[in-house]
């Protein structure tokens, strides 16, 4: 840490208005392009932009170029394999949440891998199933073609049996997602996931883990429970599992709870000890291999009742195309599907491009899940993103690039052309269990409760509210009401933001909001107002009420009622009942003088005080004749601190130009900083409003002002140190003559000069 004495500096320069600054200091003149300018750039070809369309459509042509086939080879392989493991287990697993036969699982963990290799930009995300999608597939799934009762009345249903029409949904689904991830990916629209901030994320991705784990309780329990869809269907269905738990299947809570503990202890272990293991310990495969053995071994199926996954048929169906009058039916629930399937995977691959150096594109990604999606959903497989804990053993496992993903693409084709049917024993409340366990770190996320309630209430309450939303109200509104109330709680900031009055802090140039600070210098008659936000219709009456309160009077109240005093001071004038003297003015009646009430002519009252016909200027903080009162102003000049205001609409505009008329009609000096480019672009400026009250900075216009009001003498001495000149030093010989010339020079021991002088 650097001493004290060496964090000081000194500089020497004039004072600045934004005037003055422009004419010292010439500005380059840069071409602002319109909005037909971009229009022509973005339709404008040549070869070279046609070679890098090409290659960030195809990245892989980008990153097989400079492939290392002696580094990476044997790490893809490795890690190749084990993701392939991995993504056969949760593909048969996830393949419950949606509501279809399990083997279909297989074919979301292998054709949108497929396409993610060529299209794709992250070179470690592992593409497949991911349990949120799943769940939202599953609950379109269970809307149109419930578990009891006849399906929806859609065309192409005729012929087709109970899980033929579920896969038929999916598949529908799935494709019109991937037609608005495409879309939105050619239209260059991926920045709408940015509005998915990570508590947002936090909290759906926390109730999704609720959903998911009471829609396994069925499986561990081995209960027969219909799917319910819609607003409390959590509710709904823990009603259903409770009045029927006297039924529950003994041998598969036995099994659920062997491979729960087990897979819990052992992923504890992997992850205290992964920096010593070369690999972590696939402990869902292994436990998933023992699990079928013993239950073909047992004949599990016959002695116990439990439900197993059963046949799997051989080999891949034949493409199906998507039910147009399904899109109809589905389209509420597609458009999140799209969203958060994108965001998901977006965000596991940022971080994974920021640890390994190298960039991805959000538009890119968009079209290559799109593409997948569209492409898998004709096989008959359902929405795909990815899951932290499957890319986490491409990568932890020495992937390096997709290389791996396609390996482990192959591992699931193989298990669907060759070996698929030794997992026809597996019961489900195995797939149940490991489902469950690996909601640990989304259940986990209800610690952030209290540290966002500490840092940041409104962010607990964006928390709060999409996980009671989606908890409530399904998944798919409860993103909207978690997007929705995230939206308003950025409204209110912007339009309710925390002004505040600056002070400077003595013996320097910096300004801070004067009830944070102690040994503050506040010269009398000035006051510095911050505003920490753009000034738009929304905020514009709350800027000026926040600033009427900080200042301690309304301009245009008081603006009023110097008019009215000053059209009644020449009432009396004219009749002869006041007379102005050396000494100010004399009261001729005889008796009491009450004020008039008049109030003809209003639209005179708003305009600048007129002292044409007056011999002398009135004091309005002095004694006023005839039993006139008029509201005091304590202050001779403001400064606006508009360094955080970004921007201004035509509303804030107007309502500022308003104010700033009405604050200089009662004599009180403006000053604003820093000069804002829109004001000129809006013809601002007028005989009032006029350009020199901006300033450069807060210290130009403070020194400005002091030098105009001078302070008392008495009063002079007690605040004597401001900063008003800096010089720094440098060793001889180390700045070009052209540096020395400016007058600025640097010294590695910097001193700290602060001297008011009149």
């Amino acid at each position: 840490m650097m001493r004290p004495a060496a964090q000081q500096y000194v500089v020497t320069r004039p004072l600045y208005s934004e005037e003055s600054f422009a004419q010292d200091h010439e500005k380059i003149y840069r071409h602002r392009k319109t909005m037909l300018d971009h229009v022509k750039q973005y339709f404008t070809c040549d070869t070279k932009r046609a070679k890098n369309t090409a290659l960030s459509l195809l990245p892989v042509i980008g990153w097989m170029k400079a492939y290392r086939f002696k580094e990476w080879l044997l790490g893809d392989i490795v890690s190749g394999v084990s993701t392939g493991l991995v993504a056969v287990l949760q593909g048969l697993a996830y393949c419950l949440l949606a509501s279809l036969p399990p083997w279909y699982g297989l074919f979301s963990a292998f054709f949108p891998v497929i396409i993610y290799f060529f299209l794709g930009t992250s070179r470690h995300i592992s593409v497949g199933p991911f349990p949120v999608l799943c769940l939202m597939i599953g609950s379109a799934v269970t809307r149109l073609v419930p578990d009891e009762g006849p399906a929806f009345n859609i065309t192409g249903f005729e012929g087709l049996t109970r899980d033929e029409q579920r896969v038929l949904v999916a598949s529908s689904v799935t494709v019109l997602a991937g037609i608005m991830q495409l879309a939105m990916g050619v239209l260059q629209v991926g920045f709408v996931v940015m509005y998915l901030s990570d508590t947002l994320v936090s909290g759906f991705t926390t109730a999704a883990a609720i959903h998911i784990l009471v829609s396994q309780l069925k499986f561990v329990l081995g209960l027969e429970v219909p799917g319910i869809s819609g607003p409390l269907s959590l509710i709904y269905t823990l009603e259903i599992i409770f009045n029927k738990i006297t039924s529950t299947n003994v041998c598969d809570v036995v099994i659920s709870i062997v491979i729960m503990v087990v897979v819990f202890i052992v992923k504890e272990i992997n992850d205290r000890f992964k920096s010593k293991l070369p690999v972590p310990i696939p402990i869902e495969v292994i436990m998933t291999v023992i699990a079928c053995g013993v239950s073909y071994a047992f004949d599990f199926k016959t002695r116990y009742g439990i439900d197993v996954v059963g046949y799997i048929p051989k080999g891949y169906e034949a493409p199906v195309a998507p039910n147009p009058q399904i899109f109809q039916e589905t389209a509420v629930e597609a458009f999140p599907i799209a969203i958060v399937g994108f965001a998901v995977a977006f965000s596991v691959a940022k971080v994974y491009s920021i640890k390994h150096d190298y960039t991805i594109d959000g538009n890119q990604e968009l079209i290559a899940f799109g593409v997948s999606n569209i492409f898998g959903a004709s096989f008959r497989s359902f929405a795909a993103s990815t899951a932290l804990s499957r890319s986490a053993v491409q990568e932890s496992t020495g992937g390096k690039t997709q290389v791996a993903g396609l390996l482990s693409a192959v591992i699931v084709m193989i298990v669907t052309l060759a070996i698929g049917f030794l997992l026809e024993p597996l019961p489900k409340s195995v797939l149940g269990a490991v489902i469950i366990i690996n909601l640990k770190g989304s259940l986990m996320q209800f610690r952030e409760i209290p540290y966002l309630w500490r840092r940041d209430k409104a962010d607990c309450v964006v928390w709060l509210s999409s996980c009671i939303g989606a908890f409530l109200l399904g998944l798919d509104l409860g993103l909207a009401v978690g997007l929705g109330v995230e939206l308003i709680s950025v409204i209110l900031r912007t339009q309710f933001p925390r002004c505040s009055l600056l002070a400077n802090i003595r013996g320097t140039d910096i300004y801070k909001d004067r009830k944070d600070y102690i040994n503050i210098y506040e010269p009398e008659g000035v006051k510095i107002f911050r505003i920490p936000s753009p000034i738009f219709f929304a905020n514009i009456e709350f800027f000026r009420n926040k600033l009427v309160e900080a200042v301690g009077f309304n301009p245009l109240r008081v603006l009023r009622k110097r008019n009215k005093a000053l059209r009644m001071i020449r009432k009396l004038l004219k009749k002869g009942k006041l007379q102005w003297t050396s000494i100010g003015f004399l009261n001729t009646s005889c008796g009491p003088i009450n004020e008039s009430e008049d109030e003809s002519n209003m639209e005179e009252l708003d305009q600048p005080t007129d002292f044409k016909d007056f011999p002398a200027r009135i004091d309005w903080n002095a004694e006023l004749p005839a039993n006139i009162v008029v509201p005091r102003v304590e202050i001779h000049s403001l400064v606006l601190d508009f360094a955080a205001v970004s921007f201004l609409d035509i509303s804030g505009l107007k309502g500022l130009k308003a104010l700033l008329k009405e604050l200089i009609r009662v004599e009180v000096e403006v000053y604003i900083v820093p000069q804002h480019t829109k004001l000129h672009d809006c013809s601002f400026f007028d005989d009032e409003v006029q350009s020199s009250m901006f300033y450069l900075t807060l210290h130009d216009a403070m020194l400005h002002i002091l030098e105009k009001h001078p302070e008392p003498t008495q009063k002079k001495s007690d605040y004597e140190k401001i900063i008003t000149s800096v010089t720094a030093h440098h060793p001889p010989g180390s700045l070009r003559s052209r540096d020395r010339n400016v007058g600025i020079s640097l010294k590695l021991c910097f001193s700290l000069s602060m001297v008011f002088e009149k």
